[in-house]
């Protein structure tokens, strides 16, 4: 895939925008990665929009505000990673030759849809009994404690580094810094790991790319940034105990993306992972090799993650802070990268970004270690 170019991006503030609907808030995101883009409208072949809630041929809806009506247009639901996976499929477009110049949607709008947290699907059985996703990552802390020592300050710090990452970001649903006690005393979700500031919240927003073959991202010029790959797998069949302290979805798709992209997690220069709590943050930087198993609680006391550390992990402000609205995310995380690696991050850059990777996790099946997962790498 080193032939497909990301040569425009863009995003909505994130957020609770109650005045705001599908429809508008993809086509604002379109474009403004179009402009980025520097990509006459005309040139745009096909479109990818993923989304979860967004109701029938929500990609459509959008390319006809946006004046392109009658391009290709697929539709893709794959839960949080659904953006991750349009862009996925449309990568792969391109670099068939399908198509040269592409869009990339990811949209969703939840305020107003959904209240709370996204209810289980009637066919999961441990959900239906109360072992909800927050629930879940309070058991995956009490166990990755008592192997490894990981402390309840250490998880909490995951919470303090992306709020501070987020206040410079202007799109950022919350851009207030939070201490660790504020964090250790706001409201118990689930004990003994998982408190409100622990816990993503939902929202509503946008993001897009431009995604154009080699050659013709050379024609507009401007500075592409290549995606070398966005790898996708669902979980496995869980036929014996799983060890909970492991995340063996992120680590099999990390493990397709270091193989597809020829790069390893040694040559990670920052990374946004899917925080969709604290905890997760924790598991899936280990699962994806970017530090050992147990490893993370340490350097997180050494400021190890931070902007301006040995390698920064959501930049951005992640899930925790920038918020999920969640067809949109997966663009989003590879939206930052794009500038990151440009260096048009502001006060957030990371210095000497050369290499990025975005993973992005979405769903629960039972019997299975999950529903799906992406990891992009993209590089410059």
């Amino acid at each position: 895939m080193t032939d497909v170019q990301i040569i425009g991006a863009g995003m909505t503030k994130f957020g609770k925008l109650l005045t705001r609907q599908v429809d508008d808030l993809g086509t604002e995101a379109a474009l403004t990665a179009i402009r980025d883009a520097g990509v006459p409208l005309k040139d745009v072949q096909a479109a990818w929009c993923g989304h979860v809630f967004a109701g029938p041929v929500a990609g459509q809806r959008i390319m006809a505000r946006l004046g392109i009506a009658g391009i290709p247009v697929t539709n893709v639901e794959n839960y949080c990673s659904s953006g991750s996976t349009a862009l996925r499929e449309a990568a792969i477009a391109v670099g068939a030759g399908l198509y040269d110049v592409v869009l990339v949607v990811g949209v969703e709008k939840l305020y107003g849809r959904v209240s709370g947290g996204i209810l289980p699907d009637d066919e999961d059985l441990e959900g239906a009994l109360g072992l909800v996703m927050a629930a879940q990552y309070a058991m995956r802390f009490k166990l990755h404690s008592e192997k490894f020592g990981t402390t309840r300050a250490q998880v909490a710090k995951v919470s303090v580094k992306n709020h501070r990452n987020s206040v410079h970001n202007a799109n950022s649903q919350y851009r207030r810094e939070v201490t660790l006690d504020e964090v250790l005393a706001s409201t118990a979700i689930v004990e003994p790991a998982v408190n409100l500031l622990d816990c993503c919240p939902i929202g509503d927003g946008a993001a897009a790319v431009i995604v154009a073959s080699a050659e013709r991202a050379r024609q507009y010029g401007g500075r592409p940034v290549t995606l070398r790959t966005v790898a996708l797998n669902s979980g496995q069949y869980q036929t014996e105990l799983a060890d909970l302290t492991f995340e063996s979805i992120t680590a099999e798709a990390g493990k397709l993306a270091y193989e597809a992209s020829g790069v390893g997690p040694e040559d990670i220069d920052v990374a946004e992972v899917h925080d969709c709590f604290s905890m997760a943050e924790v598991m899936r930087v280990e699962g994806l090799g970017l530090c050992k198993p147990g490893e993370y609680g340490p350097l997180i006391d050494r400021g190890h993650w931070n902007i301006g550390g040995v390698l920064p992990v959501n930049p951005s402000g992640g899930l925790l802070s920038k918020g999920h609205p969640m067809g949109a995310t997966g663009v989003a995380q590879v939206a930052e990268l794009v500038w990151q690696l440009r260096g048009d991050a502001g006060i957030r850059q990371v210095e000497g970004a050369r290499v990025g990777l975005a993973h992005c996790r979405g769903g629960t099946v039972y019997g299975t270690d999950g529903g799906s997962c992406t990891v992009a790498i993209v590089s410059v």
